[in-house]
């Protein structure tokens, strides 16, 4: 009996290590690729990162083939791209962060009701639409009617975007707070409203700060909606009735353009950097604000 319990152990324990290092093996092959690509990157995008890339607007291609005539770094940089990006992301948080907290806690506080239902389907599937489809639809709604491109259509098309994860992040991260938080609130008679403004919102603050930034990354290298909506800009605006620029629309631009090919690299690479930026931020947020 002894031996045999031994024996069972014994293959539990082999079978137990045997699944570790399968796990890891995968996890090993998952990340082989975001190092290839981080080393590509890094590799090709050095050359041209310095302070021109920040502080001087996209060269033409004609600046570009005299530098690499004369075997020289490109001229100029992305500063249009950097301001148009911040520019359309700044209005898109303005507009999707509140209606999406406001949605989430909605759902949260009304999980049975028909409406929630079907605002929880309706917002499931807009996170699986293609975001060249909602680029098109904004371009119908909001292009034609204001008879051109704008950072506005931009902000409105990655607002949309932005919306599903934000609801989610915000419906789960309340119905992780005890009941006893509400039912404290109401008792020493603080408002409906009052409550869910002063005690939910704040008390499942990481959930929806975290949520709300890996929105902002998940939008932030979108190409297609912006190609029908803001369009590009050759200089750094900062009027949101105008075609503006951004990063990831010049990274397109110089993929078109052979004598701007190096530039896609570096602007790559600087794109990659504030995406992991806002993950890591976001991680390190949720880790010191997580909800016991």
């Amino acid at each position: 009996m002894i031996k045999r319990f031994r024996s069972s152990s014994k293959f539990r324990l082999t079978k137990s290590k045997l699944f570790f290092y399968i796990v890891c093996l995968f996890s090993a092959l998952t990340m082989i690729p975001l190092f290839v690509i981080l080393w590509e990157l890094v590799k090709k995008g050095y050359k041209q990162f310095n302070l021109s890339l920040f502080t001087e607007v996209a060269p033409t291609s004609m600046e570009a083939m005299l530098a690499r005539i004369s075997d020289s770094p490109i001229p100029g940089g992305i500063l249009n791209g950097i301001t148009g990006t911040i520019l359309i992301l700044s209005i898109a948080i303005v507009i999707a962060i509140p209606i999406g907290i406001m949605t989430g806690v909605y759902l949260a506080e009304n999980p049975k009701k028909r409406l929630a239902n079907i605002v929880r389907n309706l917002s499931d599937l807009l996170q699986g639409i293609p975001s060249i489809v909602i680029g098109v639809i904004v371009y119908i709604w909001v292009v034609i009617p204001m008879s051109g491109y704008s950072a506005i259509a931009g902000s409105i098309a990655l607002a949309i975007m932005m919306l599903p994860m934000i609801i989610r992040s915000t419906e789960e991260s309340l119905k992780m707070l005890p009941t006893t938080l509400k039912e404290a609130g109401l008792a020493l008679g603080g408002s409906y409203t009052t409550v869910v403004l002063r005690v939910l919102i704040p008390s499942a603050f990481s959930g929806l700060f975290t949520g709300s930034l890996l929105a902002i990354s998940r939008v932030m290298g979108e190409t297609a909606p912006l190609l029908v909506t803001a369009l590009g800009a050759s200089s750094v605006n900062w009027d949101p009735s105008n075609p503006t620029s951004a990063i990831s629309l010049l990274i397109w631009e110089f993929y078109n353009d052979p004598n701007l090919a190096n530039l896609v690299w570096s602007s790559s690479l600087l794109l990659l950097l504030f995406v992991l930026g806002i993950n890591l931020l976001a991680k390190s947020i949720a880790k010191k604000w997580k909800i016991q």
